[in-house]
């Protein structure tokens, strides 16, 4: 399969399922195919200390700077167009992939106009890339703000908990809700065992969840996570690297990637 435009790819589930981690592998595998605008949309900001860079500045720093302008009474378009442009700035640029992260948004007021401009702008950016993904906020607010309509591809992650797996069937449920335009949806679960996958399978079954694709539990991850470490510190013999890689199998490459391999 070959694609003409972005791919965009959104990662989402319950915290601490692991969404953040096959993200930063996603954005690892995909950048060796083609261009990658890696976008972290969770208000922890994890997402670049899995990739292994340092980011000085968010989107929520530039968007409470805009609400404080217009607080003193600065005209609000001259604050947007001055939001515009600073987004531009907070491009994290790598030679692997590059990187915007959202932050958090401290404060009171109502967002609305500047999140629209927000989108607008990663919509334009977006049509610079093979591929976008997106590491979804913990929970269910990415949704119900529609921050993640028309994806082309929506991963909902789950670790193989009770309270993990009803996390899943709800933003399946909200999705529906809402009519968000969602080109595919898997279901992954991640961190799983031998001894848990049988057992889960059934419970998903009961409930209406089919499991799509599969992540092993990975000492090498922990390894990571606790030392602070890097994905791309992670061997690809992994078993962890390995099921991410297949997952990118159901991804369409771009033309350029797709030349390159029959070279």
């Amino acid at each position: 399969m070959t694609v003409d435009k972005t791919y965009s790819i959104a990662v989402s589930g319950k915290g601490g399922v692991g969404k953040t981690n096959i993200s930063a592998l996603l954005i690892r595998q995909l950048s060796e195919k083609g261009r990658v605008l890696a976008i972290d949309a969770d208000p922890d900001s994890n997402l670049p200390q899995a990739l292994g860079v340092t980011v000085s500045k968010t989107v929520g720093d530039i968007r409470e700077s805009v609400m404080d302008a217009a607080g003193d009474g600065t005209d609000s378009q001259k604050g947007l167009q001055t939001f515009r442009k600073g987004l531009d700035s907070l491009v994290k640029e790598t030679d692997r992939f590059d990187l915007v992260v959202m932050g958090r948004s401290e404060g009171e007021g109502c967002y609305c106009a500047i999140n629209h401009v927000l989108r607008q702008v990663i919509d334009t950016r977006m049509e610079g890339y093979d591929f976008t993904v997106i590491d979804c906020e913990a929970g269910l607010e990415h949704l119900s703000r529609r921050t993640t309509a028309d994806v082309s591809l929506m991963i909902v992650v789950t670790d193989p908990t009770f309270y993990g797996l009803m996390a899943a069937k709800r933003i399946g449920e909200i999705s529906e809700e809402l009519l968000i335009n969602f080109g595919k949806t898997i279901v992954v679960l991640n961190k799983v065992t031998e001894e848990t996958r049988d057992y889960f399978d059934e419970m998903a079954g009961k409930n209406g969840l089919n499991v799509d694709a599969y992540i092993p539990y990975s000492s090498e991850i922990t390894d990571i996570d606790a030392s602070g470490g890097s994905v791309f510190d992670l061997p690809t013999k992994c078993e962890t690297f390995k099921a991410v890689e297949e997952l990118c199998r159901h991804i369409p490459m771009p033309h350029s990637a797709q030349h390159l391999e029959g070279n």
